[in-house]
């Protein structure tokens, strides 16, 4: 049974790349796939989803993950732990890339869309880092941004240091294989939480919303759990009652999910009030 879901998943998670003879960003010249070919260890299919879903629950701060220098699309250094505090979003990508990553970018700004509708617009934070070193410089990165029409301030575009590609991909269970025309790997968005921990991996070039915007839905709410003031009480009551409508193809508020909280709120300290009040009753001897 595990083999056949593991199967499954692999026929709509597998992304068969191809390089682009100019590439996407011009000041850019793509060479041969060999400079990262040390990053990709060529597992199969198999031992690639598992090993992706082995990394749920590994912390960043694990062997310096999180301190690991990356730059963004005006060469400024980052690390993973700038993030912390809210969940964020993780893409590999490459800019040679004229087919799928395209695809899953386009598709991940759909999702990242609906996500900040529904969960607020400074809910979360994404990341898209260039694994093709040295060719996935900050200027590339910068170039493949413009190009998806991404200028939504809350996602950065990263480069990292060639050295640093293995040990950046195998920790978030991300596996690549280089191939005469590009890269072969599982396309793969990583889910992390707010306190730096690989919480859920979702799959596929055209990925259902629910599967996206679903783990980012559960960790706030159990960010709004953690705290009893009234506003984290409100956060997680409409995060309940922020469903998704399949026929509209996006989230919203159910509306009658408040009135059915609200009257069992009611019963209930109507209950508790009435329990109270015949404890207090006095007792007549008799």
């Amino acid at each position: 049974m595990r083999r056949a879901v593991l199967a499954a998943a692999l026929l709509v998670a597998v992304a068969v790349h191809a390089r682009s003879a100019p590439g996407l960003a011009s000041t850019v010249a793509l060479g041969p796939a060999q400079p990262v070919a040390a990053g990709a260890a060529a597992p199969g299919w198999t031992d690639a989803l598992r090993a992706s879903q082995a990394a749920i629950g590994r912390p960043l701060e694990a062997d310096g993950i999180a301190r690991l220098e990356l730059r963004d699309a005006l060469n400024q250094p980052v690390t993973l732990a700038d993030y912390r505090g809210k969940p964020l979003v993780v893409s590999f990508i490459y800019t040679g890339c004229f087919q799928a990553c395209p695809i899953t970018t386009q598709r991940l700004a759909e999702g990242v869309k609906a996500a900040r509708q529904a969960l607020g617009a400074d809910s979360f934070r994404v990341v898209s880092i260039g694994f093709n070193q040295p060719f996935d410089d900050p200027v590339a990165m910068g170039a493949f941004a413009r190009q998806m029409r991404i200028a939504d301030p809350q996602w950065q575009f990263l480069s990292l240091a060639a050295a640093d590609v293995p040990r950046l991909t195998q920790a978030f269970g991300f596996s690549f294989t280089a191939t005469p025309k590009g890269f072969d790997h599982l396309a793969q968005l990583t889910v992390v939480d707010a306190g730096g921990r690989i919480a859920a991996q979702v799959y596929g070039e055209n990925f259902e919303l629910p599967m996206f915007v679903g783990p980012l839905k559960d960790l706030m709410a159990g960010q709004a759990a953690q705290r009893l003031d009234l506003e984290s009480v409100w956060r997680k009551v409409k995060l309940y009652c922020t469903v998704y409508d399949p026929v509209a193809g996006n989230y919203r508020v159910n509306y009658s999910l408040f009135f059915e909280i609200f009257c069992g709120v009611t019963v209930l300290g109507g209950l508790i009030i009435f329990m109270v009040r015949s404890l207090r009753r006095p007792r007549v001897a008799r």
